[in-house]
């Protein structure tokens, strides 16, 4: 019950809020092969401008307390757009209790972080900044300090035509940087378009086991392989203290220890796995749901033990590193920053 309601609320959202976007028509983003063509709210048209601005910003360490820390410290193109550690560490070395999802393909989601508090890029993209354990910097004071630079007062006047800087301006343009970390066009989207020799013999045999034995598309749907719900696999649940993900943002009993389902798109690039980072490698996240999760009164329907071989688990494993890497990786380099 609690994943039905969560895809029906999740279409109704998704209709009501992206029923008066529009496609790109003032920058034309690529989109990977493979990949739904991407709806862009039409209160924050893509701009090449503004997505440079956003490259900035993103890649800024003004944007914290101390200039020590920038999203991209949390979300590093050269680790998946995550941060290759067990939890996420910000201001002071301070650390929360999740890992830092992966940036490729957000665009593509509708709630935000692991527990949906969020909708859409602008609405998470300044919740690192304000937040104490992470950038720590208070949001008026995040625009005083942008206001101070001539070069970023310079190009917001620019791609915004107003002379002030606002933290929406600045959500907006960190959302439309955000919009173009993509991945596709990977071995597993030339297997589908016909190419059969685009997956090895193992990642084939992998393929069929992620969609049919496994039922690993149950969750892990669509071209993002996400579903955009929440799940709960049991994942830390028998701490002495866990963490409740979605049910902290709804109150909701059926929502306890679920939590966001992520892309699987880059996935071998992304370790350490899970919302809590606790799983280092994807031998131990397919043993992990072999076994079926961690049994408790939320689990959820879609979770029981997988009975896979040896030469499954293998091949599964395979499917994943190999099908779903792609060779147009968005690699990003910072940008040179205004002063």
């Amino acid at each position: 019950m609690p994943r039905a309601r969560h895809l029906v609320i999740l279409s109704l959202l998704t209709v009501v809020c992206l029923g008066s976007s529009v496609f790109a028509q003032t920058y034309k983003l690529k989109i990977p092969k493979g990949l739904k063509p991407l709806k862009i709210p039409a209160d924050n048209p893509l701009t090449k401008s503004k997505i440079e601005l956003g490259k900035q910003l993103f890649f800024d360490k003004r944007l914290s307390a101390d200039n020590t820390v920038a999203c991209v410290s949390c979300h590093d193109p050269k680790k998946g757009w995550s941060n290759g550690a067990r939890f996420a560490t910000g201001f002071k070395g301070k650390m929360g209790g999740r890992s830092a999802p992966t940036i490729i393909n957000a665009a593509y989601q509708y709630f935000q972080f692991w527990d949906g508090r969020a909708l859409h890029l602008e609405g998470q993209a300044l919740g690192p900044v304000a937040n104490p354990i992470e950038m720590n910097l208070p949001l008026a004071k995040m625009e005083a300090k942008l206001n101070k630079i001539k070069g970023y007062r310079t190009q917001f006047a620019k791609v915004f035509g107003k002379d002030k800087i606002t933290r929406g301006m600045v959500a907006k343009a960190i959302a439309s940087f955000e919009r173009t970390v993509l991945s596709g066009d990977a071995p597993f989207d030339k297997y589908k378009a016909g190419d059969k020799s685009a997956l090895s013999a193992a990642a084939q045999r992998g393929y069929r086991v992620f969609f049919n034995k496994a039922q690993c598309s149950a969750c892990h749907a669509g071209p993002n392989f996400s579903d955009g719900g929440f799940h709960n696999i049991g994942m830390g649940i028998k701490a002495k203290n866990p963490d409740l993900g979605r049910f902290l943002v709804t109150k909701l009993e059926g929502d306890k220890g679920g939590f966001r389902t992520p892309t699987l798109r880059e996935i071998a690039r992304t370790a350490p796995y899970m919302h809590d980072g606790s799983k280092k490698t994807l031998e131990d996240v397919v043993e992990f749901y072999n076994k079926g999760g961690v049994p408790n009164p939320q689990l959820d329907e879609e979770i029981f033990p997988l009975k896979l071989s040896k030469q499954q688990k293998a091949d599964l494993i395979t499917f994943l590193k190999e099908g779903l890497s792609s060779k147009s990786y968005p690699n990003i380099k910072p940008p040179k920053l205004p002063k």
